[in-house]
């Protein structure tokens, strides 16, 4: 099957090239064909997903692949969530999304330091497909206080994994592509694939 993975975030891309190969998929990120982002203009997680994988296939005629994923942190009441791209104001700002969280953190007495990566991932085999593919992916872990690890992109270096006693960005990335929220999406979406083929 090919078709076309609706990101341009290089991070993402890293992370699905190797699973959707695996899984015997073709993937063409969307910047071999030129076209700007959809705009995100979903009240959730979903709807997001839906609407970068239909502007995909609009654009290209082809299947589409999108993901739109997030951090959840309870104390933060779900923040920063639909928005964690450009939670700081500014998109794809890494350094000050992690610098808000943690100012926003340490300013609560106290705070649970659980949250959750979320990720949900759509398959339009058209634009007008009436019956997407829908699969989501959780990995649940805490907040650090201060950035720890290399690896990874976005808030993986503030997100512990406790059961590895790992930073998402001291994880490597092998493992990572099986046990993170797009990993285990990606994984239900293989699932889905092949019970529907």
């Amino acid at each position: 099957m090919k078709l076309v993975i609706a990101t341009s975030n290089k991070g993402k891309l890293a992370e699905m090239l190797p699973i959707l190969e695996a899984a015997g998929i073709d993937g063409v990120p969307q910047s071999h064909y030129g076209f700007p982002d959809a705009e995100e203009t979903g009240q959730t997680f979903v709807e997001n997903a839906l609407l970068k994988a239909r502007h995909a296939c609009r654009q290209t005629g082809l299947p589409a692949l999108a993901d739109d994923s997030g951090l959840i942190i309870d104390a933060l009441d779900g923040a920063p969530g639909l928005i964690s791209a450009h939670y700081a104001g500014v998109h794809g700002d890494a350094a000050g999304n992690i610098a808000k969280v943690l100012a926003e953190m340490a300013a609560l007495p106290c705070p649970v330091q659980t949250a959750r990566f979320y990720c949900c991932i759509v398959l339009l085999k058209h634009a007008d497909d009436p019956q997407p593919v829908i699969a989501e992916g959780v990995w649940h872990g805490e907040i650090l206080d201060a950035p720890l690890g290399e690896n990874g992109f976005g808030y993986d270096p503030i997100f512990w994994d406790p059961a590895l006693q790992q930073s998402a960005a001291q994880v490597p990335s092998e493992l990572k592509n099986r046990i993170s929220h797009r990993g285990r999406a990606l994984q239900q979406l293989q699932l889905k694939l092949q019970t529907h083929a």
